[in-house]
């Protein structure tokens, strides 16, 4: 890395699964960046310097190593995580290719719970979205090593120089002098089309140039009259280097005129990339046709090898046992006690449900039986888990191929078969010493789907279907509505919601509708009123007789439904009262006007009649049912629709629009606070009827930079007009 002299690159041979016996011989490298940066072609292009793939990019069986899932070929678009290990100088690179598109953030979480390490990927012709820089913070806030690869140079108005400015300034907040350049990139002759292509690097620190223009890399003295071009960028990352220096006495030297040595840069660049406090920019563009290496892909491989750290220099997440007791930090060591955690669950139609995993502590074996430790994601359709399962077999990822494997140590990802019980986010450990992985942060499922069976064989297998898929997403919620009668789930997006679909439909055999999703209305009495119930009826033998009268008046929100005794002097038997009250509150629930729960009064039973033969339980519950009924047909009746507690955290320059919207939803705002640099959190009270697709309307208001979160706050009276509509569309049969 860093333009280290480069003596034998031994790439990994294609066909074979690169394997490590130890923490130090492992890179687990999440690639970041929005969708249709160049993510996945960075990695086939990676895969075919590294010797993993052929020269068309693919595996023995015809699929690419990353995008090989035919969902994938249909969007034209990433939408689950895959890895695709390589192998330079002896050094096993797992190389997680994450989806850009926000929908899938889920799958971006995975990855950088796997990785060490980050490579953004930005495009040249596209800049840094605002969703790659939250990414990037997040990336800081714990450490986390980054390194930024630009892409599409080969793209018209593609300018490398303006390109590494503007990641400066994006991802350089606080120092932008540690976001620089290692390379240069040098232009062809130019085309048809004015535009000159890129044919190679010029190294800052070695002021060598490597070549790319036969199709493999080939390291040549500059021409003298390329290096003043260079002069100032090659400064200035030496001087960015000395400021990360550990050694304090560099920049004395430096300032002093002493050249500092090549392998004391570049060392000290290693360190400092490590540490996370520097992040060097790169160049990649596509190898020609029939090329083995496209455009920057060895010093990218350099990079990963050389600057970024072993499993072993990355600190581990805290673990307690499944009761949350404390328990002994881990070590990444390949003796240690068995740590592991399922990072991503997927079914295969011939091998059945694949774990991928990855190991944090001790060394996976097949065959073995470890403990299962679930996170207690219930409210999402993920029970607790504390069970014994065993192992099967071990596999390296490779587009749709498993490459066997015997074991996998400390540091690595492995892919597991057959773990009927452990789902995405739960630990593995060792049997008789059962642990808990410190939970990652999961975005909230905002996007509402009710679905129903298509068929009554659907129906058979609905259940199933749903489970299988929520247990290989976490970031989908299922739930019941016991309110609305509804199965809800609950997505990130649209285009979440359309995968959801498609792989329940081809994956799981199950074809369910959508229809339009109900919130839970209620219903309230907005005045006092009386009501009388007369169920008398004599048909021949034993008649019936109940007769009761009622008052009803409305109660603070929150209070339910309340029942009340007032009758004297016997008009109802005693035996009776508590049949009324089961009538009232059994018609309460059905509804009045619309059918929604009433909820929020006090029913007092005034008087009444009863006959010594007639009477009985039932005609008494029917009695105080009609007389319910009557009061609701002279009263006001008001439609109550929940009201949530919205908020939605956005940078500064979008709070403006942000407050108008919400205002526009019928909302409240009620505050609004700092959140951290550049970014407000807004707080507002909102109708749940309003941001059904809040979810959406959000991410194209604030152009993806922006989050939600709700919570139920109460109900309240819908205005009128509104509720008006809800009764002609309950009416219509809508």
């Amino acid at each position: 890395m860093g333009d280290r002299t480069h003596t034998s690159a031994h790439p990994g041979a294609a066909g074979r699964a690169p394997t490590a016996d130890h923490p130090a011989s492992v890179r687990n490298v999440v690639l970041v960046g929005h969708s249709g940066s160049g993510k996945t072609t960075l990695v086939e292009a990676l895969a075919l310097a590294a010797g993993a793939v052929n020269r068309a990019g693919r595996v023995e069986d015809g699929t690419t190593v990353s995008d090989h899932d035919e969902m994938e070929h249909r969007r034209q678009r990433s939408v689950q995580l895959s890895v695709v290990p390589v192998e330079w100088d002896g050094i096993k690179v797992n190389l997680i290719d994450t989806p850009g598109y926000a929908d899938f953030v889920g799958e971006l979480r995975a990855g950088l719970r796997a990785a060490d390490a980050a490579l953004f990927v930005v495009s040249a012709s596209d800049g840094v979205d605002g969703a790659t820089r939250a990414v990037w913070e997040e990336c800081a806030a714990v450490g986390m090593p980054r390194a930024i690869v630009v892409t599409h140079l080969e793209a018209a108005r593609a300018d490398f120089e303006s390109m590494t400015d503007l990641c400066a300034a994006a991802f350089g907040d606080d120092d932008p002098d540690a976001v620089l350049p290692l390379y240069l990139p040098l232009y062809g002759d130019h085309g048809p089309d004015g535009h000159a292509p890129v044919a190679g690097l010029l190294g800052l620190l070695s002021q060598r140039i490597y070549d790319y223009s036969s199709g493999r890399r080939e390291e040549l003295a500059p021409d003298p009259a390329q290096l003043p071009r260079i002069e100032a960028a090659r400064n200035r990352l030496i001087e960015g280097i000395i400021a990360e220096s550990e050694d304090e006495s560099l920049m004395d030297r430096y300032l002093d005129g002493e050249d500092i040595e090549r392998k004391t840069l570049v060392d000290d660049l290693e360190r400092a990339v490590a540490r996370g406090a520097f992040h060097p920019v790169l160049a990649a563009a596509p190898a020609p046709e029939g090329s083995r290496q496209g455009l920057g892909t060895v010093e990218i491989l350099e990079l990963v090898t050389g600057g970024f750290p072993t499993p072993a220099e990355h600190e581990l997440p805290a673990v307690t046992t499944p009761q949350g007791a404390p328990a002994p930090p881990l070590a990444c060591d390949p003796a240690g006690p068995l740590v592991a955690e399922v990072v991503k669950t997927a079914s295969d139609p011939y091998v059945g449900r694949i774990s991928l995993v990855r190991v944090f502590s001790g060394t996976l074996r097949p065959d073995e039986t470890v403990h299962v430790s679930g996170h207690g994601l219930a409210d999402r359709g993920h029970p607790d888990h504390d069970v014994d399962e065993r192992v099967g077999a071990l596999s390296s990822p490779f587009g749709k191929q498993q490459r066997p494997l015997t074991h996998a140590v400390a540091g690595d990802l492995v892919c597991v078969a057959k773990l009927t019980r452990a789902e995405t986010g739960d630990t593995l450990s060792a049997r008789d010493n059962p642990l808990l992985m410190e939970a990652w942060q999961l975005p909230d499922p905002l996007l509402p789907l009710a679905v129903q069976a298509h068929s009554k064989a659907d129906e058979d297998r609905l259940s199933q279907g749903l489970a299988r898929l929520v247990a290989e997403d976490p970031t989908m919620r299922l739930e019941q509505n016991r309110a609305t009668r509804q199965l809800v789930l609950w997505c990130l997006g649209e285009a979440h919601r359309d995968v959801a679909l498609e792989r329940l439909r081809t994956r799981y055999g199950v074809r369910v509708d959508a229809v339009g999703h109900k919130v839970s209305l209620r219903e309230t009495f907005g005045e006092r009123t009386t009501g009388r119930g007369r169920h008398v009826k004599q048909s021949g033998g034993h008649g019936q007789y109940a007769i009761c009268e009622i008052e009803v008046e409305p109660l603070p929100p929150g209070t339910g439904v309340e029942f009340v005794d007032k009758a004297v002097g016997g008009a109802v038997p005693r035996q009776f009262i508590p049949s009324v009250e089961k009538g009232v509150r059994a018609q309460a629930a059905r509804g009045l006007a619309s059918g929604c729960p009433l909820v929020d009064v006090r029913i007092t039973l005034r008087d009444g009649r009863a006959h010594s033969v007639d009477s009985s339980d039932a005609a008494f519950q029917t009695a105080g049912a009609l007389a319910l009924r009557e009061a609701a047909a002279g009263a006001r009746i008001d439609l109550l629709e929940p009201v949530a507690a919205v908020t939605v955290l956005v940078p500064d320059g979008y709070v403006g629009p942000v407050m108008s919207d919400l205002s526009g939803r019928r909302g409240r705002v009620v505050g609004t606070e700092q959140a951290g640099r550049g970014r407000t959190l807004v707080r507002a009270e909102v109708p749940e009827i309003e941001i059904g697709r809040y979810a959406v309307d959000l991410r194209s208001l604030s152009h993806g930079t922006g989050s939600f979160h709700r919570t139920y706050a109460r109900h309240e009276p819908m205005p009128s007009q509104i509720a008006g509509k809800f009764r002609e569309q309950d009416q219509k049969g809508g």
